[in-house]
Formats: C-alpha cells, sequence, structure tokens
C-alpha cells in the first residue's frame, strides 16, 4: 500500500480510453490477460482498493467532497453502495478487511488536534512517486459502521501500510520505529510483534502470500525511496531475494491466489520523458530472471495498485483513463482472462 491514491501524473497524456465500459484496444491484445474493465468509482479520486474475503466488498480510499484528505470507504464489488467508514478526520490510508469481514484496519492520524497542510503528494516531474511518512500514522481497527474498536499500534513515528495473513494470524505493516522505514509482523491483537527487513533503504507495501509463507514487498536499496523494486522473503523474514529489476519504479505487488504469480505495476517500459506511464504486469516469483513478465495494460497513463479477487476471475485496480480531469483517479474492474 502507499500514503495516498491520489495522482498527479504531471508527465503524462490525458486518458485516451472513455466510457464507463471498455475494453483494451486491439493494438494492446497480445499479451494482455484484461477484459471488460469497468470504472466503479466517478466522485474525487480514490485508490487502494482491496477485496473482502468472500470477494462481495472493496474497501479503499478516497478524497472527495471538498475534503481536505483521504478517508476510507467500503461498497459492493460492483460499484454500488459506497459509503465513508473512517472517522472524516485527519488523513487516512491503507485499509484493510480483518478475518470475517466485520471489521478492517487502518493508518490514521485523526488522533493528531492540530493537522497541519497536506505535503504535495503524487507523481512529479521525472515520473518518480512522492509521498509523506506523515510521523502522527497509527493502525486502528473499527468495525463496518466506522465505529473504531482499537488502536492497535501507537508508537512513536510512521505506522502504515498494514495487510492481513489470509491465515488469518499475523499482521504485516511499514514502521520508522527503529530508525529507518522496515517491515514488521505482530498478532492481530498487536502482540508478537517481529522485525522483518533491516536493508538499508524503505522497505513496505507488504503482502502474505495466499497460504502465509512469504511475503511479497517493495523495497528501495538506495537513499531514494522511489526508486523502487520487488522483492519476496519467507513470513519470517528469511530468504529475501529481489524479483523485478531494470530501470524505473516496480511497486504495487500483490498475489494471484494460486500463490505462484503476483501483480505489480512499473514504469520500466515508459519512455524517460514519460516516467509517469505506469501499467499492470504478471510474474512468477519463481520464474527464471530472464523470463519477462507479462504485460496486462498498455494504457498512456497510471494504471496501478492492482489486486486480483479471492478467486481470481477479476483484478481491481486505479488508474487515471476516463477521468474527469487529465489526473483523476478512480478505481476500476476487470476480469482476468487466463
Amino acid at each position: 500500500m502507499i500514503l495516498s491514491a491520489i495522482i498527479t501524473a504531471l508527465t503524462i497524456a490525458a486518458p485516451l480510453w472513455q466510457g464507463a465500459t471498455q475494453t483494451a484496444p486491439a493494438a494492446a491484445q497480445a499479451g494482455a490477460r484484461l477484459d471488460r474493465i469497468v470504472r466503479l468509482t466517478t466522485d474525487g479520486d480514490g485508490g487502494e482498493p482491496y477485496f473482502s474475503s468472500d470477494g462481495a466488498r472493496i474497501i479503499f480510499q478516497s478524497k472527495r467532497g471538498g475534503a481536505r484528505f483521504d478517508q476510507i470507504y467500503i461498497m459492493n464489488a460492483d460499484g454500488s453502495g459506497q459509503r465513508m467508514v473512517s472517522t472524516g478526520k485527519g488523513r487516512t490510508t491503507c485499509s484493510y478487511f480483518l478475518p470475517g469481514d466485520h471489521t478492517f484496519l487502518y493508518a490514521s492520524t485523526h488522533m493528531r488536534t492540530d493537522e497541519p497542510p497536506e505535503p504535495p503528494q503524487g507523481y512529479g516531474r521525472g515520473g518518480r512517486y512522492d509521498w509523506s511518512f506523515d510521523k502522527a500514522f497509527d493502525i486502528f481497527v473499527a468495525d463496518l459502521n466506522g465505529a473504531i474498536t482499537k488502536r492497535l499500534v501507537e508508537s512513536p513515528g510512521y505506522d502504515a501500510e498494514a495487510t492481513v495473513s489470509p491465515r488469518g494470524d499475523r499482521i504485516v505493516f511499514t514502521s520508522d520505529r527503529d530508525g529507518d522505514l522496515e517491515i514488521y509482523s505482530m498478532n492481530l491483537d498487536g502482540s508478537g510483534l517481529k522485525r522483518l527487513t533491516s536493508e538499508k533503504g524503505y522497505d513496505g507495501g507488504a503482502f502474505f502470500s495466499p497460504d502465509g509463507s512469504r511475503i511479497i514487498y517493495r523495497g528501495s536499496r538506495t537513499d531514494d525511496y522511489r526508486a523502487l523494486q520487488v522483492y519476496v522473503m519467507n513470513a519470517d523474514g528469511s530468504g529475501k531475494r529481489q524479483i523485478t529489476s531494470g530501470t524505473g519504479t516496480s511497486f504495487a505487488p500483490s498475489w494471484h491466489p494460486d500463490g505462484r504469480r503476483i501483480v505489480y505495476c512499473s514504469n520500466s517500459l515508459a519512455p524517460a520523458d514519460n516516467r509517469g506511464n505506469f501499467d499492470l504486469f504478471l510474474i512468477d516469483v519463481d520464474a527464471p530472471p530472464d523470463r519477462p513478465p507479462v504485460r496486462l495494460t498498455d494504457f498512456q497513463g497510471f494504471d496501478g495498485f492492482p489486486v486480483f479477487s479471492p478467486d481470481g476471475r477479476k483484478l481491481v485496480f486505479s488508474s487515471n483513463r476516463d477521468g474527469a480531469t487529465p489526473y483523476q483517479t478512480s478505481i476500476f474492474i476487470a476480469d482476468f482472462v487466463q
């Protein structure tokens, strides 16, 4: 996950596809695995969508209705029934259903009494993503009516980007509590904290594999946290290995339900003067390094934050396509064609 799904793609062209329901143009079909791309949100900017365990609902963040910051929303998988389930205060990010789908967790700054102006976020010149690691973010649990039931993580500094193991036993999240942005795991009640990464640079956006045995994440091994590639490790932090390579930025990985393939977004194929052009790719995490990923989208703009439905038949993602303004970010869903 990432702190804002509001994409200000200053270096990309205006959306090329119009209409609520679209299929990729013929020129993009060669390596495509997506069909019937449908727009789910039209209000404001939205992103970071995640399915409930039964695939019936999607939780996401959105900045709409004149709000200063993102808030958390839930909708049905067809886009109906959209409603806010966060407090409406502060800035929020990184929501995710807990086991049973009756509660969810998310990161929020609403406990801060004096909210400062929102820092610049989005894709700046050069196509690199910029976001703020706000040290007021803590992780909370809430019910589906938005009532907070627990402050799950409370520590000085940034705590966010939490997701839950399909086993229903562990949470993985990102924190700078030890001075660097690292990945940690913990029990569902916040106990049993374990640090999983210790390499120099940012590590975050982690997801457990369907069987809970491995974790994929994005990481940067330089002082520039935006120079991201995708990594995999065992759930205990051992066996770290880089999956993606090349120039540009690759991030927002998530698993296919088969536990073998992952989907992610990257600008690795974009020209140097259009690095805000991100597309979706599919790759086998155990494939030989020389095997290229499958390109799922070929849109001249931003496609990112892809997540499969629990049955693997649908893919939900965020995109600039079909916006009221060139850089409006909305949530889309598509059929994943094997």
